[in-house]
């Protein structure tokens, strides 16, 4: 449960909050299990603070500093973290679907197992982010950072991933089925054992990636280059692959 003085002391102002933290920087605040719903809190400061289990649906957490917090299990559905600054904080099993992270801060946060469906992350920096068995499904990634992320296993039916920046991530065995990401940079990329059909990969850079495995039944692959790519044992059926770049350099016609 929370502690009384702190929530009380976020519930007078937050001009109050503000000051106190100031003052008391050694302390880590303690709103854990709190009912933050619907709340105003724009630009609050809750860097290291517990929030485990805390419900702030439909809360305005955006140009919020939440750096380092632990938000473990708590609910965050609708709610607007835009410029939020996540960065290695920690939000294992926690329910976002819905919530606006356009141009948030979550590099090196620990998202496994969190229920990202229907969010916004339109420029977002996730780089490093550890994202296990999260689902995404038909999130807005576009233009999104996950450079040297961990998405195994994840599941992002449907997601948009135009122009996502994916350089090193971790998508094994991850369902990336009818997933939009044309254009995407996906070198060096790790997609063995993923579920690509029907995903729209045109004009992808995926050198140097590793698709061992992969299922790209009906994958629209036209102009993709996966040049030194490993595509043993994958599965090309029905895929088109008009003016790809094949691994061994020659462009398919």
């Amino acid at each position: 449960m929370s502690n009384v003085e702190h929530l009380a002391l976020l519930n007078q102002a937050p001009l109050r909050w503000v000051e106190w933290r100031a003052k008391n920087l050694h302390i880590e605040p303690d709103l854990s299990a709190a009912n933050l719903v619907e709340a105003n809190l724009q630009g609050i400061n809750f860097q290291q603070t517990n929030l485990k289990g805390a419900n702030l649906s439909y809360a305005n957490l955006s140009y919020a500093n939440l750096q380092k917090a632990e938000l473990v299990n708590s609910q965050l559905s609708e709610a607007n973290l835009t410029e939020a600054n996540l960065c290695e904080a920690n939000l294992i099993g926690s329910s976002l679907r819905g919530a606006n992270f356009r141009g948030a801060n979550l590099i090196a946060t620990n998202l496994i197992g969190t229920d990202l469906s229907k969010s916004d992350l339109i420029g977002a920096n996730l780089g490093e982010a550890k994202l296990r068995r999260t689902k995404l499904c038909q999130a807005e990634l576009i233009a999104v950072n996950l450079i040297g992320a961990d998405l195994s296993h994840a599941n992002l039916y449907e997601a948009e991933l135009i122009g996502a920046y994916l350089y090193r991530i971790n998508f094994h065995q991850a369902n990336l089925s009818e997933a939009h990401l044309s254009r995407a940079y996906l070198l060096s990329a790790d997609l063995s054992e993923a579920d690509l059909r029907r995903a729209d990969l045109r004009w992808a850079d995926l050198r140097w990636a590793n698709l061992t495995q992969a299922n790209l039944t009906q994958a629209n692959l036209r102009g993709a280059n996966f040049k030194n790519a490993n595509l043993s044992g994958a599965n090309l059926t029905q895929a088109n692959l008009w003016g790809a770049i094949m691994p061994d350099g020659s462009v398919y016609s």
